[in-house]
Formats: structure tokens, C-alpha cells, sequence
């Protein structure tokens, strides 16, 4: 819950720089996408935590 709390402010906070700047594509339009199956409960809804939990647990495994 935490890992969701967390993406769903960053990619907030990255949603609203990128309309304050007016730079929309494809892949910020993918980032916004993101964000509403976080915010929402949907059928889709349970699948993105899942896959923002194996990125997580993906990018815990690097060593730097």
C-alpha cells in the first residue's frame, strides 16, 4: 500500500508539471493512464498494482 500511496503522488506531481509546461506525448499520456487505474477500481484496477510490484521488486534487486 505504501509502494501505491507513493506512485500515486509521484506520478501526480509529474502529471502536473508535465500540463503546466504543455508537454503531452504518447508515453506521458501512458503515465496519466497509470494513474487513473491507480485511483480507480476498475476490473483492470488489480492488475497494475501487480505490475508496479514486480518493477518494484525488480528495481530492489539491482545492485548499484
Amino acid at each position: 500500500m505504501l509502494v501505491s500511496m507513493s506512485a500515486v503522488l509521484l506520478l501526480g506531481l509529474l502529471i502536473w508539471f508535465l500540463l503546466r509546461i504543455r508537454y503531452l506525448r504518447w508515453a506521458d499520456a501512458l503515465i496519466c493512464g497509470t494513474f487513473g487505474f491507480l485511483l480507480s477500481r476498475t476490473v483492470a484496477a488489480p492488475f497494475v498494482p501487480t505490475f508496479l510490484d514486480g518493477v518494484n521488486g525488480f528495481l530492489g534487486q539491482l545492485r548499484f
